[in-house]
């Protein structure tokens, strides 16, 4: 049976989702103030830099917030950022009771924020719908944490694993309501992620359905192999291309031409390509906090093969490509036995017409990298 706390709090995270995609490098946070079982005022974080949710809840309660109570998905903040801290406004606004659906990972306020609330005889509990809370902030978490981006590889494959045919055509192995979905989820992300072989390959544009908010490119180019004209270019939305440093003096007209089109990120090296873990760390620091990777098959491997991926998407259409050259999903190095094997865990599966979606999150007991 649903509880009155936990019935609130549903309402409150769906109006955080209302968000989603747009707050990074923020987490969805969404408030309601309720007086006598009845809904006041509702707000929501829509993006960074401005009001938090519990604010403009608030803010639309004015003096009805006093002798209310506050639901609120994520611990109120208590330290200065891009805005002021919710802890102060709650406390100036005669709120009696706050509900807090999970704690803040942020350790700026993990705590302290409930801390503050109590030290003024505000009432505060914790803990309502906290598991798919922390999945609706699994990339602020990560991000929080970790200090590296969430990601989400998405594959797009024939039934026996292959993205091309040998001589590299792809275009189209899975149906049009397959494809449909795959660009919306673009909408979701920071940035769409790709090797070089795709952009060689497939030239594509790379750019979500929302012409208002278009995710960052990322190109994994150690070579600097783009060419200034490719696709990526056209439309809207950043181009950042990660490279290996030149040596000084070295800066080549190719380089030359992509920094007028595009951010040339110079990142460490390892075994000769792009270090990928330092890749990451170097996009959080940009305050890109998740990635939806799109291939080739070298770098989806390498990411593997990393232990970088934190969710895959796979979409499978039920079709025989075959062929030793055929370009395969998943490349890299691969594992040497069977129980190295990568798994999946809360793992769904699903229907797009005739294509199968397989997805899960990527199980990591320990790091392989």
């Amino acid at each position: 049976m649903t509880s009155r706390h936990e019935y609130f709090m549903h309402l409150a995270m769906q109006l955080a989702l209302k968000a989603k995609g747009k707050t990074s490098p923020n987490p969805l946070v969404g408030a309601l103030v309720v007086k006598n079982n009845r809904i006041i005022s509702r707000g929501y974080h829509k993006k960074a830099g401005t009001a938090h949710a519990e604010i403009v809840a608030l803010n639309r309660a004015k003096e009805k917030a006093k002798g209310a109570t506050l639901y609120v998905t994520l611990e109120p903040c208590c330290h200065y950022g891009r805005t002021a801290p919710c802890v102060d406004a709650i406390i100036k606004s005669g709120i009696k009771e706050v509900i807090v659906g999970m704690l803040d990972p942020n350790p700026r306020n993990l705590g302290k924020g409930i801390k503050r609330l109590r030290s003024h005889g505000i009432e505060v509990k914790v803990g309502f719908l906290e598991e798919q809370l922390k999945k609706m902030n699994e990339v602020f978490i990560k991000y929080i944490a970790q200090g590296l981006p969430f990601i989400v590889v998405k594959v797009a494959q024939s039934l026996d694993g292959k993205i091309a045919t040998y001589r590299s055509d792809s275009q189209w192995i899975t149906e049009e309501r397959s494809r449909g979905y795959s660009h919306r989820l673009r909408r979701d992300f920071a940035a769409i992620m790709v090797g070089v072989n795709t952009i060689l390959r497939d030239n594509p544009r790379l750019e979500g359905l929302d012409s208002s908010r278009q995710p960052a490119k990322i190109v994994v180019d150690s070579q600097l192999s783009t060419s200034s004209a490719a696709n990526i270019f056209k439309g809207n939305g950043k181009v950042i291309i990660a490279t290996l440093p030149t040596g000084k003096g070295q800066e080549t007209e190719s380089r030359y031409l992509l920094s007028k089109q595009a951010r040339i990120l110079e990142v460490r090296e390892k075994n000769g390509q792009v270090n990928l873990r330092d890749l990451f760390k170097k996009l959080a620091a940009l305050e890109i906090t998740s990635i939806l990777v799109e291939g080739g098959g070298s770098l989806v491997g390498s990411l593997f093969d990393e232990a970088l991926v934190d969710k895959v998407l796979f979409f499978i259409a039920p079709k025989i490509i075959g062929g030793r050259n055929a370009v395969s999903s998943v490349m890299g190095k691969g594992v040497a036995r069977i129980d190295e094997a990568i798994k999946l865990e809360r793992i769904s599966l699903r229907r797009m017409g005739e294509d199968f979606l397989i997805e899960g999150y990527v199980r990591h007991p320990c790091s392989r990298a």
